[in-house]
């Protein structure tokens, strides 16, 4: 089947705001007396809040609770980014987007991010209006490995899953577009070659793609 949807991951794919994550996981557990270590945070990156909360804090929450310290974390994030995403743009990434589009491929975003992060990224980049949806951490009850994500975002595109490309930079995110029928593409911004080796194709940069690339990919 032909490719005519590209889903992008934006942690890590479309911004390089791994540092940024981990500086806000770190304020937020300070003032809880907790402290958040580098192991922690790469083995957590890419999933849902609600998901990494128990785990870094060692134990189950409340919901409420959890939905609390999620919303504070976030809100640190995007102090922390507000105004810098040029800054850590991915090399390749406004190039690729503005060719897939010219291209004619429908765009959506399947991230883990809430919304308002997804906002200000793509705001900033300037490259919103070029998307044709965007499914978050808030649209699904499920979070990556699961393919809920991507599923809910072929459906918005209204593409089979079959006929989009992920492009993510986490195992869990291959997975989950694996799961979903998609073509999945590893990118190596955060994870070695060999722990994303299970995706259809694996870059070291943005750069290595074009639309006609992805258009030519397939499930085999």
């Amino acid at each position: 089947m032909a490719i005519e949807g590209v889903i992008f991951d934006l942690d890590g794919v479309l911004i390089d705001s791994a540092a940024a994550h981990l500086e806000s996981w770190r304020r937020l557990a300070s003032r809880h007396g907790l402290s958040v270590s580098d192991a922690q945070f790469s083995q957590t990156f890419g999933r849902q809040n609600r998901d990494i909360i128990p785990i870094l804090w060692g134990q189950p929450l409340p919901p409420d609770e959890v939905a609390a310290l999620a919303d504070g974390k976030e809100a640190a994030y995007r102090d922390i980014v507000r105004g810098r995403v040029t800054e850590i743009t991915m090399p390749g990434a406004r190039a690729l987007i503005r060719d897939c589009h010219a291209s004619g491929m429908k765009l959506a975003i399947g991230s883990s991010t809430p919304p308002e992060n997804v906002e200000l990224a793509l705001g900033e980049m300037g490259v919103a209006q070029l998307f044709s949806a965007c499914v978050t951490s808030r649209d699904v009850t499920r979070g990556k490995p699961h393919p809920d994500v991507f599923l809910q975002a072929a459906d918005r595109i209204d593409l089979d899953p079959a006929r989009c490309v992920v492009i993510e930079d986490a195992p869990s995110g291959i997975d989950a577009a694996l799961a979903a029928g998609c073509v999945a593409v590893g990118l190596t911004s955060h994870h070695s070659r060999e722990k994303l080796a299970h995706a259809h194709s694996v870059i070291g940069a943005l750069t290595e793609l074009t639309a006609q690339r992805l258009r030519g990919m397939s499930r085999s």
